[in-house]
Formats: C-alpha cells, sequence, structure tokens
C-alpha cells in the first residue's frame, strides 16, 4: 500500500461528503433520529447521538434540522420508523464491502443495493459472508505533521486502544467503539483535534488497487454512497492515486 493513501483518501472521501452536502444532512438526519430513539436525546447520556450530532455540525447543518431529528427520535415530533440493516459483497478484486443502511423499506433497498453491486463490477454476497474482515472500533484520524510522541502519550492516558502512525505521516487512534467520545474529549482538551472521529467498520487487510481497477472500484462505492437509503460504506479496498 503506498505510504500517502490513508490520507489521501480520506481527504478525497470528505471532498465527496461536501460536494453532497444535501444528501448529507438527509443521512445524518436520519442517523441522529435512530441515535435518539435508541438512547435518549441527552447528548450527555447517548455516545451515538452526541457523534452523530458532532458530525451534522462538522458539515454546518442547521442547528434547527438537528434539533427537530432528536425530536423525531424521540417522539416530540412525528416521524418515519427507520431499521437499521447491513448488506455484504465483494468489490473489484475481491475487495470486501459492508453496506450499513437505514430505511423505511428494506424490499427497496436491497434492491437498489444489489443493483449497484452488480452494475458495477461487485458481487452482493451472504449475511456473514464479510463481515470476519472488520472490527468494529473508534476510529481518529489527525494530519501529517501532528507531534506523534506527544499524542501517542495522550492517547494512552486517555484509553486507546492503540495508537498507529502511517507513512504519509497521518496518525491513526483507535478506540472501542463505545470509548470514542470520551477519547476524543481528552484528545480535544490537550489540544489534537482529529480531522476524522467516527465508529467504523475498520478493515483488518487492505486490497491495494490502482489504475482502472482503482477507478471500478470508486465508481461502485460512489454509486453505493450516493443510494438514499445507505448511511456508510465500509471496505478494504484502497484506491491509489
Amino acid at each position: 500500500m503506498a505510504g500517502h493513501s490513508k490520507w489521501a483518501n480520506i481527504q478525497h472521501r470528505k471532498g465527496r461528503q461536501d460536494e453532497k452536502r444535501g444528501a448529507t444532512f438527509s443521512k445524518l438526519a436520519k442517523e441522529i433520529t435512530v441515535a435518539a430513539k435508541m438512547g435518549g436525546g441527552d447528548i450527555s447520556f447517548n455516545p451515538r447521538l452526541r457523534l452523530a450530532v458532532d458530525k451534522a455540525k462538522g458539515v454546518n447543518m442547521p442547528k434547527d434540522k438537528i434539533d427537530n431529528a432528536i425530536k423525531k427520535g424521540t417522539g416530540e415530533l412525528e416521524g418515519v420508523e427507520y431499521v437499521e440493516i447491513r448488506y455484504e459483497g465483494y468489490g473489484i478484486g475481491g475487495s470486501a464491502v459492508m453496506v450499513d443502511c437505514l430505511t423505511d423499506n428494506k424490499t427497496r433497498t436491497v434492491a437498489e443495493v444489489r443493483h449497484a453491486f452488480n452494475k458495477y463490477g461487485g458481487n452482493m454476497g451472504t449475511d456473514g459472508c464479510v463481515a470476519f474482515q472488520f472490527k468494529h472500533c473508534g476510529q481518529m484520524l489527525f494530519a501529517p505533521g501532528t507531534d506523534e510522541g506527544a499524542l501517542m502519550d495522550a492517547a494512552i492516558e486517555a484509553g486507546a486502544e492503540d495508537v498507529v502512525t502511517h507513512d504519509d505521516g497521518s496518525i491513526e487512534v483507535l478506540t472501542g467503539p463505545a470509548e470514542l467520545a470520551t477519547v476524543k474529549d481528552a484528545l480535544e482538551a490537550a489540544g489534537f483535534k482529529p480531522e476524522l472521529a467516527e465508529v467504523t467498520q475498520k478493515a483488518l487487510n487492505e486490497t491495494p488497487l490502482a489504475g482502472e481497477d482503482g477507478q471500478r472500484m470508486q465508481k461502485l462505492l460512489d454509486v453505493l454512497e450516493s443510494l438514499d437509503d445507505v448511511q456508510e460504506v465500509h471496505t478494504s479496498a484502497v484506491i491509489e492515486e
């Protein structure tokens, strides 16, 4: 895997999200609603809601949209009932793909996800076919140039599970899913603000793709991510520039 991949891939992904800001607001509102429904509307006692709200603020989602999404989750406003569902499959070069969805119509969602896999060179698989290739964890990424020693000390003291320095100079801090918000707060208090902070499915092994294969894989990921019911797409593919 080329040394620049981690940082370049994150920046590329953030850029694509910014381009699709309206769709991003809609998907974040769904996540906020589901998080509030499951754990209550107080971000102080609901880590999942806290992370969703932080992510919404990070893309300048209007406060009234955030508040309304929370109220739909707590029942103060009428809202749609969403179901969480995950689909698994394979992309270009046998790369693993997991697609996390929030939907009010599973029949529609599975048809759209399967169509995207089939049309753009992937293959939708059965439940569990690639899940074992990922680890459920909290992930933060810090920009190249961050003081590695100081960040490592602060992360370990805050309860992080691992700190990984990449060849491109970016630094990745991994936590348990439930500990992400707490560790993030501690690191920010110590002066370290992550460029990315999310609970994710991290690939245990990566599949480098370049040239035409990389372009085909990027197209598949873009199409999956553009589907209204898709919240997150996780993959073992690392697309080289």
